[in-house]
C-alpha cells in the first residue's frame, strides 16, 4: 500500500501516475510532482495527538502535520464509539487507546478528501464504513467494510445521524449528535472561519472556488432541520462553542448577499 503525500489517500499497487483525488479540481498536485509514502514510514515519522473536546468527544490529529492536516473525531456513544472522518496515520498507540476505549462500532466520513486509509482503520477495529453513494467513484480501494448509503439521512443509532448536505461534494455529509443540546461534526462541508464566529462554504478550498447561491441555500435549508448549539470543523481549533446554528444561519445569509 502507498499513500499520497498530498491528500493521504491509500492506493494498492500498481500505482497510478497521479492521485485521482488530487487531480480533481477541488484538490491539487504539487508543482514538484506526485509524491508517495508508505504506512510504515508515515507511522515512524509522525504520531497522533489526542484532545478532549467535550465529554464524549475526542480529537485525533497527526503531528507533525501530514497531507491535508484534518483531524478525526471519536464520538463515544452508549451504543458504540463512532469514528467521524479519518486520518492516514493509525499508529500503535492510537490503536491501543481506541481498543481500550471500547473499539469502534462505525466509521462515517464526510467526503472523499478524508477517506485516506479508512480500509486499514476498518480492518483494525472490525468496523463498517458508511459512505454516501453519490461519492462512490472516489473510493480508491475496495473493502468489504464499505457500505454505500443513499438519501439524506442515515441513522447510526438513537443519538447519531449522518446527514447529507452536498456542496463540497455531491455526497458531502455532516454528523448530527443529538445529545446535550445538539452537536454538528461538519468536516469542511461547513468550514469554520478563524474567528470561530462565522463559517463558510466552498466547492474548492485550496483553489478558492465558491459554491453557487442555490447550493448554499439548500445547505442552509437542511441545517434548519437540525438542532445543534455547537459545531466542530475539520481542523484543530475550528470549534464554534455556542449558538452554532445561529452562526451558520447568519454566515449563510452573508454569503448569499456577497454573491448577489
Amino acid at each position: 500500500m502507498k499513500i499520497c503525500a498530498t491528500c493521504g489517500t491509500a492506493y494498492a499497487e500498481p500505482l497510478p501516475q497521479r492521485c485521482k483525488i488530487c487531480e480533481d479540481e477541488r484538490q491539487w498536485v504539487p508543482a514538484s510532482g506526485q509524491q508517495w509514502t508508505d504506512f510504515a514510514s508515515l507511522t515512524h515519522r509522525h504520531q497522533n495527538k489526542w484532545q478532549r473536546l467535550e465529554e464524549g468527544l475526542l480529537s485525533i490529529k497527526t503531528v507533525p502535520n501530514f497531507a491535508i492536516g484534518q483531524r478525526a473525531l471519536l464520538l463515544r456513544s452508549p451504543s458504540g464509539n463512532i469514528l467521524w472522518d479519518c486520518i492516514a496515520s493509525l499508529d500503535a498507540a492510537t490503536a491501543e487507546l481506541i481498543h481500550a476505549l471500547g473499539g469502534i462500532s462505525a466509521i462515517a466520513i464526510s467526503h472523499p478528501h478524508y477517506y485516506t486509509t479508512m480500509q486499514t482503520w476498518a480492518a483494525e477495529f472490525n468496523a463498517p464504513i458508511y459512505l454516501h453513494a453519490d461519492d462512490r467513484e472516489w473510493v480508491m480501494g475496495d473493502s468489504e467494510a464499505i457500505h454505500f448509503w443513499q438519501g439524506d439521512v442515515l441513522p447510526l443509532n438513537d443519538e447519531v445521524d449522518v446527514v447529507r448536505l452536498g456542496g463540497h461534494f455531491a455526497g458531502g455529509c455532516v454528523l448530527h449528535w443529538k445529545a446535550n443540546g445538539g452537536v454538528l461534526l461538519a468536516g469542511d462541508i461547513i468550514q469554520v472561519a478563524p474567528g470561530k464566529d462565522a463559517v463558510s462554504f466552498m466547492w474548492s478550498y485550496p483553489n478558492m472556488l465558491p459554491l453557487s447561491a442555490a447550493t448554499v441555500s439548500d445547505i442552509l435549508h437542511r441545517c434548519e432541520e437540525l438542532d445543534f448549539s455547537r459545531l466542530y470543523g475539520a481542523f484543530e481549533g475550528q470549534d464554534v462553542a455556542q449558538k452554532a446554528k445561529e452562526v451558520v444561519r447568519q454566515s449563510g445569509a452573508r454569503y448569499l448577499r456577497c454573491l448577489a
